[in-house]
């Protein structure tokens, strides 16, 4: 078998104030390979959003290794993390976090502007993906002009725009009605075939869950 994409190898996160520790995950090992649909599940506060962020190198492991293809991300710089994020990683949140200022378009256009794209070509990919979300119509309009499920839709294309190795996703439908829910589910198994995306989600919902081949159970910070 070919070595995983993504691997946690005996992480642990552990919290300190003062005199007492919370130890949010406990030598947790998972391994993701190339292509997966990963879906982790469990209550609030067993760790899940934690695991997720050491994941994509948002935040740091106490203890263990991350690594990516191999190499222990959870050594390298901050400034070194932040481009292999951009370049690699896409992040979908339950709150869609676009820039209020700037048009849909403009904010897909982000990260490739970050990563020195020339702002022809960031156009050009951006509204590739409006296009393939139904969205083009929409390009110019500010998210507070958009639904609850456009704007969702639009943290999608902006996760994706950089053409990622992986889809992290944290509760990327806790905020929609059902309609807009299903609608965001289709579209993370529809973008996994086309770009060839590793998926790793967080979800409450059972439904959601169900759809992927594999499913994880995190309870008091480990494996259950």
């Amino acid at each position: 078998m070919s070595e995983p994409l993504l691997r946690l190898d005996k992480v642990s996160k552990i919290y300190e104030r003062g005199d007492s520790k919370l130890e949010v995950l406990q030598q947790i090992d998972f391994d993701v390979y190339a292509g997966q649909a990963v879906c982790i599940l469990g209550a609030s506060g067993a760790g899940k959003s934690t695991l997720l962020h050491i994941l994509g190198t948002l935040d740091r492991p106490t203890e263990g290794r991350v690594l990516f293809n191999g190499k222990d991300m959870a050594k390298e710089p901050d400034e070194h993390l932040a481009r292999f994020r951009n370049q690699e990683i896409g992040f979908v949140f339950q709150f869609h976090h676009l820039l209020s200022e700037f048009s849909a378009l403009e904010n897909v256009m982000l990260p490739a502007r970050f990563a020195g794209q020339s702002e022809s070509k960031a156009r050009e990919h951006a509204l590739e993906l409006l296009q393939l979300l139904g969205l083009e119509d929409r390009s110019d309009h500010f998210p507070s002009e958009l639904s609850g499920g456009e704007q969702q839709r639009i943290a999608v294309a902006r996760a994706l725009v950089q053409r990622p190795k992986i889809l992290l996703a944290d509760e990327p439908t806790g905020n929609l009605d059902t309609q807009n829910s299903e609608q965001i589910q289709e579209l993370f198994f529809q973008f996994r075939l086309k770009f060839g995306l590793t998926l790793v989600v967080v979800t409450h919902d059972v439904n959601f869950a169900s759809r992927f081949p594999r499913r994880m159970v995190l309870k008091d910070g480990h494996w259950n």
